[in-house]
C-alpha cells in the first residue's frame, strides 16, 4: 500500500507531523533501517523577487526570509540528509526593485547556486513577457516544468518540460508541473499565443505516463493553481480530488502558510493526496521527508515546514 491514510492517521512528533501508510507497522526506529530510503523534499513558492529579509521595522515579518538565510538552511539540511530534492512552485519574479531593474536575472542565478532541481511557472513569471522569461532561462541550471501551457506557437516552444524523473537509490520520483489560467491575470501581450489547457486532464495524462509507463514509485505535482477557492475555480484541492496517481501536490499562488499539510482530500481511486504550500516571499521553507521501504515500496511522510529566520 503506497498511499497515505487520512487525518486520523496523523501522529505528532518532535520534528513536525507524520503521515503514514500503515503506521502501526512502522515504528519510528524502523525509519532508520538499512532497507529504508529517505528522500527529503524542500520547496518554496511565490518568492516574488524578495532576495533580502523583511526590514526590521516592527512589522510581524521583520527579519524573516532572505536568500542568504534560505541558502544556509538548505545547505545545513543537505549536510544532514542523504537525498534532497529542492523545488519552486512559481511566481519567482515581481515584487521588489530587483525585478524592476534586472528582469529576474539575480533570482534565477541565485536559485541555480542553491541547486534547485526544478521549478514550475507562475503568472508573475510572465510579467516581463515571453522574451523576458526566455532571456533568463540560460541562467537556470534546472528545468522549468509545466504540462498545461501549450507553447507551440510561441518562442518558448521546447524550452520547458512536461515532467522529469529523479532516480534515487532505486526509487523513482516523477515530477510534473501545472499553472493557473493566465487570461485575466496577465496582459495578453505578455503571454502571447500561449494556450491554457485543462490542468486536470493534462496532469492526469502525465501522471498516468509516470505511473504506468515510467514505473515511478511516487509522483509530485508542482502547482501554481492556488490551494482552494470559494468558487468552483480549479485549485489544488479540486485537482487532488480529480486525480488518479498524484501522491503529493506542492502549491503556490494563494500565499497559503500551512502549519501542516492537508491530506483530507481523496483522489478518484479513494486514496488521500498530500497538499503542502509554504506561504510567500521566501519566509518559509516547506519540507517533507518521505521514507520508502525498498522491498515493498511502501512509504510514509513527515512534514517540517520551517520559517526562515
Amino acid at each position: 500500500m503506497k498511499h497515505l491514510l487520512n487525518r486520523r492517521s496523523f501522529l505528532k512528533t518532535a520534528g513536525g507531523l507524520t503521515l503514514g501508510a500503515g503506521l502501526a507497522g512502522w515504528p519510528f526506529a524502523a525509519l532508520a533501517a538499512p532497507d529504508m530510503v529517505k528522500i527529503t523534499v524542500l520547496h518554496t513558492n511565490d518568492v516574488h523577487s524578495r532576495l533580502d529579509p523583511f526590514p526590521m521595522d516592527g512589522g510581524k515579518r521583520q527579519g524573516l526570509g532572505g536568500v542568504a538565510k534560505r541558502a544556509a538552511l538548505i545547505k545545513k539540511i543537505r549536510q544532514a540528509e542523504p537525498h534532497v530534492l529542492l523545488f519552486d512552485c512559481g511566481d519567482i519574479f515581481q515584487g521588489t526593485p530587483y525585478f524592476n531593474f534586472f528582469g529576474g536575472e539575480p533570482e534565477i542565478k541565485l536559485m541555480s547556486l542553491m541547486q534547485y532541481d526544478a521549478a514550475t511557472l507562475g503568472n508573475h513569471d510572465f510579467d516581463a513577457g515571453l522574451d523576458g522569461l526566455i532571456k533568463q532561462l540560460p541562467h537556470a541550471q534546472f528545468p522549468f516544468i509545466n504540462c498545461n501551457y501549450n507553447f507551440s506557437d510561441t518562442p518558448l516552444n521546447g524550452k520547458t518540460k512536461p515532467y522529469t524523473i529523479f532516480n534515487i537509490d532505486k526509487i523513482k520520483i516523477g515530477v510534473t508541473g501545472v499553472g493557473i489560467e493566465l487570461k485575466g491575470l496577465v496582459p495578453g501581450n505578455l503571454y502571447g499565443d500561449t494556450q491554457y489547457l485543462d490542468p486536470i486532464t493534462q496532469v492526469n495524462e502525465i501522471a498516468r505516463i509516470l505511473k504506468e509507463e515510467e514505473k515511478c514509485d511516487f509522483i509530485i505535482c508542482l502547482s501554481h493553481l492556488g490551494y482552494e477557492y470559494k468558487s468552483d475555480k480549479i485549485s489544488d484541492k479540486v485537482l487532488a480530488e480529480n486525480s488518479y496517481h498524484i501522491d503529493l501536490i506542492l502549491g503556490g499562488h494563494t500565499h497559503t502558510f500551512m502549519e501542516q499539510p492537508d491530506s483530507t482530500v481523496k483522489n478518484k481511486n479513494g486514496h488521500p493526496v498530500i497538499i503542502n504550500q509554504a506561504g510567500w516571499a521566501g519566509i518559509m521553507l516547506g519540507r517533507l521527508d518521505i521514507y520508502f521501504e525498498k522491498s515493498k515500496k511502501k512509504n510514509c511522510v513527515t512534514c517540517k515546514n520551517q520559517f526562515i529566520r
